[in-house]
């Protein structure tokens, strides 16, 4: 079993950090990962994307060129990496920044998208909880419930190894908001 995962978005939306929580999280399930981030010139506002392959086996190259699952926070993303996305594939999209009717565009004229699709009100659901920041944290928990490809726990070790020796007073306000997403 062989999955790649492309996440996108603008920079300062936690992007990165996303993606190596999601290798970080799969490796301490006994997975082989790989990440390879990926962004532009400016940091903050610019873009950012980064891609993840997780397998049972080796993994030959991190390069993605048709992600399994596509998670984006902007419409921009949305429209470079759609087009991309395996048909059966899974797509993950902020419904706070990104409509359904920008979704609608990924469809043929007869029928709907080629692959599922979730909403996740995550940058709402960031701000009620204090800070739009946590917005990568609420999708992350939103992708672990519905992909199922670990648990909160190993996610929370996976957090705190990445964040708590520079941040650890988020590390609490991190993981609530993972668990936020994770009951949506």
């Amino acid at each position: 079993m062989e999955k790649s995962i492309i996440i996108a978005g603008s920079g300062g939306q936690g992007i990165l950090l996303f993606g190596r929580l999601v290798a970080y999280t799969l490796m301490l399930e006994g997975k082989n990962v790989t990440y390879f981030p990926s962004y532009g010139a400016e940091m903050r506002g610019g873009t950012a994307n980064c891609t993840v392959v997780v397998s049972d086996e080796f993994i030959g190259s991190p390069s993605v060129t048709n992600p399994d699952i596509l998670i984006v926070f902007n419409r921009p993303s949305l429209e470079r990496f759609v087009v991309r996305l395996k048909k059966g594939g899974i797509l993950f999209y902020d419904s706070s920044l990104i409509t359904t009717d920008d979704c609608d565009m990924t469809s043929s004229a007869d029928k709907g998208p080629d692959f599922h699709v979730f909403g996740v009100a995550a940058s709402a659901e960031a701000a009620r909880l204090g800070s739009i920041k946590y917005a990568n944290m609420v999708m992350f928990g939103a992708f672990l419930k519905k992909t199922l490809t670990s648990s909160i726990s190993r996610a929370e070790k996976a957090l705190r190894a990445l964040v708590s020796e520079r941040h650890p007073a988020l590390v609490p306000h991190n993981i609530r908001a993972i668990k936020t997403g994770y009951e949506l």
